[in-house]
């Protein structure tokens, strides 16, 4: 399933072939939480921006407009008008960014619906069993999101029962996969390496992952609070503790720079709502540093986002225009910005792909990284 092209030290160049296609990696995955990108992003406007992957949250989707709904639409993919591959996050993360509204037992966790407080439970058969409704390519291992600044003998208990959880979602995926009406049978299973920023629990957790048959595997709980030399250090030291003929995944991670440190460590799968995020409050991505459009200086710009680049919006509009609609809140304002930084980050992975391709990676990362650096020049 997972073929590697080339490699230059740990960063590697390869294919991975799934049920909805084959997918060029290092790859970025847009994300659409709630099966839609933020920002009036259709799947076409992905299609056109080069879109490989798109993400979905299974907790979200459950609380609406429910996975049984999908279900009896045909699926994720029908549902979407998507037939490209799709991954879909477990719910582990909402065991971190709703702690507030949940609470964790070995069964599962109990959450309080954060749109109406109505009950939830959510375990790792029930994780599998909404992400079989969902039907994606890719489902994720049911797990906990530990905070990076956890006490030690916390994140020991807890990647012990993320443990425990995951040898229950490959039973269940195993019950799934072959019973007679499941609309995905070839959906595949990611593990989850957990562990904080402890350097040990991480490797002995991603050597005891590496003895599953797994599809691939993800480093969760990163970029929740720890340094970028600290996420960089877990990195280096765990990837290497896992199976090297299958994808590594580093989920919700990041910035451009993240993205090209990490790839140069291994990492082969990347997804984050920076882009998105960002775009919808103005905060653009070029080649030489982010630029924010609500500042005065653009006013008069009649310049694109970036010269020479490819988007929708840049092969258009000026810099002076988007931004009006942005102080006057209209939403295709919104909509031209997230385009835009979504086109730059799946244009950067082309870019990398062909800078293994041709063995000039190392070359490519130190020219990238010196010309985003004049970000400071562009405020």
């Amino acid at each position: 399933m997972f073929r590697i092209l080339k490699q230059e030290g740990r960063a590697k160049r390869g294919e991975f072939t799934t049920a909805h296609g084959v997918i060029q990696t290092p790859v970025f995955m847009n994300v659409g939480t709630a099966a839609a990108i933020k920002g009036a992003v259709s799947t076409q406007d992905l299609e056109q921006i080069h879109t490989q992957v798109e993400l979905s949250n299974t907790y979200h989707l459950h609380v609406r407009p429910g996975d049984e709904v999908i279900r009896a639409l045909g699926g994720l993919h029908r549902f979407m008008s998507w037939d490209r591959p799709i991954l879909t996050d477990s719910g582990g993360f909402q065991v971190f960014s709703l702690a507030g509204l949940r609470r964790i037992r070995e069964e599962g966790v109990y959450f309080n619906s954060h749109i109406d407080g109505r009950k939830i439970f959510m375990g790792p058969e029930e994780s599998m069993q909404i992400q079989s409704n969902l039907a994606s390519t890719i489902a994720m291992a049911f797990d906990e999101c530990v905070p990076s600044r956890a006490d030690r003998s916390y994140v020991q208990a807890s990647v012990e029962r993320t443990t425990r959880w995951l040898g229950r979602c490959i039973r269940e995926m195993e019950r799934l996969n072959a019973l007679e009406g499941t609309i995905n049978p070839r959906q595949m299973l990611f593990g989850i390496n957990q562990g904080a920023i402890f350097e040990d629990i991480r490797k002995e957790h991603a050597k005891i992952l590496a003895e599953l048959s797994l599809d691939g595997y993800a480093l969760g709980g990163l970029a929740v609070g720890e340094t970028h030399e600290e996420m960089y250090h877990i990195i280096e030291e765990t990837v290497p503790c896992l199976p090297a003929d299958k994808p590594v995944y580093l989920m919700g991670v990041g910035t451009p720079a993240n993205i090209l440190e990490a790839v140069e460590r291994g990492v082969d799968f990347f997804d984050c709502v920076y882009p998105g995020r960002n775009g919808r409050h103005g905060h653009l991505y070029t080649n030489n540093g982010k630029i924010n459009l609500f500042n005065a200086r653009y006013e008069l710009d009649q310049r694109p986002i970036e010269e020479g680049c490819g988007c929708p919006a840049c092969r258009r509009y000026s810099r002076a225009y988007i931004r009006h609609l942005l102080k006057a809140k209209e939403m295709l304002g919104m909509r031209l910005c997230v385009l835009h930084n979504l086109y730059f980050y799946n244009t950067m992975m082309e870019e990398i792909r062909d800078a293994l391709d041709q063995g000039r990676f190392s070359a490519y990362k130190k020219e990238k990284l010196e010309r985003m650096q004049q970000e400071k020049t562009q405020k």
